[in-house]
C-alpha cells in the first residue's frame, strides 16, 4: 500500500571541533517506533505511523547531523494487525514494507543531509 505521508520533525546539525586528520563518516537510519493512527480522508482510514530517525556522524567527534520523523502508510486493517503484532513481539517489519520505507527516507533524508552539511560546513556524506 503507498506511503500518504512524510514528515520532518527534528532536524540537528553541528560542527563540534575543526577536523585535524582523516574524518570518518557514518550514516544509519532506523526505525525508532510504530503505531496505529487515523487518518481522515473521505473516511476515518486506519493507517500506520513509523517514527524513523536518520543519523550521521562525523568521527571523531566532528559532527553530526541527525533528522527525526515520521511516515504514515495506509494499508488493509487486517494487514495492519499483523505489523502491529510483529512490531511488538519482534520490533520486525515485513521486508517489502521496511524497503519502501527505508528508500522515502534516504530519497528525503540524503538531500537534507546533504544541505544541512553545507551550511554548518562540514563535508558532503556521500562519495
Amino acid at each position: 500500500m503507498p506511503i500518504v505521508g512524510f514528515n520532518i520533525d527534528k532536524i540537528l546539525a553541528e560542527k563540534k571541533e575543526i577536523p585535524k586528520d582523516k574524518i570518518n563518516i557514518s550514516t544509519n537510519l532506523k526505525i525508532t517506533e510504530v503505531s496505529q493512527d487515523k487518518l481522515q480522508l473521505q473516511k476515518t482510514e486506519d493507517i500506520l505511523r513509523f517514527d524513523f530517525e536518520f543519523d550521521v556522524q562525523y568521527e571523531p567527534k566532528v559532527g553530526n547531523i541527525l533528522i527525526g520523523g515520521h511516515i504514515l502508510f495506509l494499508e488493509d486493517p487486517k494487514e495492519i494487525k499483523n505489523i502491529m503484532k510483529e512490531w511488538k513481539k519482534d520490533k520486525k517489519i515485513d521486508q517489502k514494507i521496511m524497503q519502501q520505507l527505508f528508500n522515502a527516507i534516504l530519497i528525503r533524508c540524503n538531500i537534507k543531509a546533504l544541505s544541512l552539511s553545507q551550511d554548518v560546513n562540514l563535508p558532503p556524506h556521500l562519495n
